[in-house]
């Protein structure tokens, strides 16, 4: 994963871990990379970010603890570029992440997307608790009808606070960051924040006790 690069895997580990942890910039990262002795542009740790973090998340996927059958689905909202676009979430009923999906716009299809996404990588629930979202609603009946499935729809607000309590900790991830330019860029550090989040929730398979040391384990 790592051959080639000027700078060793633990430099490089180091500062994309900074970026998804802590939600700083990638100029607040070079300064802090330097203050420990490391010179490192910013722009090259942004390159780090965007080329690591899909490698980083497919070995993640298959270290990750299953979920529960019994899903709360949601979306909310990140800014990227002036605009605003939908990050789909669920979690299962103890609050472990199933998936997650970000998309430009909010419609059916972005709903099914998402759903089909994380049946993929997580299996079918038994059960999935949403808002009064329309989409999510004809998301999971088309789905059902398409897969000959009978996954139960139930439409009960306090029941997804949990979920949208689990927005926070990933808004908190970009609240200090200086927003998104490009949408590739935004889904690929949402989804290193989200690894990040998983593995602070442990649900990733791992002897290792601190947050970093689990996650420099996926940088093989």
């Amino acid at each position: 994963m790592f051959k080639g690069h000027c700078f060793p895997k633990s430099i490089i580990v180091q500062a994309v871990y900074f970026k998804f942890r802590f939600g700083l910039s990638y100029r607040e990262i070079e300064e802090l990379m330097a203050i420990r002795g490391v010179k490192v542009d910013h722009a090259t740790i942004q390159r780090w970010v965007f080329k690591f973090t899909p490698l980083l998340e497919k070995e993640f996927r298959k270290r990750k603890k299953s979920v529960g059958r019994r899903w709360r689905m949601d979306e909310t909202y990140v800014k990227v570029r002036g605009k605003w676009c939908y990050l789909y979430r669920a979690v299962d009923k103890q609050g472990n992440t199933v998936d997650f999906l970000l998309t430009k716009r909010r419609r059916r299809m972005s709903a099914q997307s998402f759903l089909i996404k994380a049946i993929e990588n997580s299996g079918k629930p038994e059960l999935i608790n949403i808002d009064k979202s329309g989409s999510n609603k004809h998301a999971i009946r088309i789905y059902n009808k398409r897969s000959l499935s009978t996954i139960q729809i139930r439409q009960c607000k306090y029941l997804n606070n949990i979920v949208e309590q689990d927005h926070r900790f990933i808004k908190k991830g970009i609240s200090r960051s200086l927003g998104f330019k490009e949408f590739e860029s935004a889904r690929r550090t949402l989804s290193g924040i989200e690894i990040v989040h998983m593995i602070g929730k442990e649900q990733l398979i791992s002897k290792r006790k601190s947050i970093f040391k689990a996650f420099y384990s996926l940088a093989v």
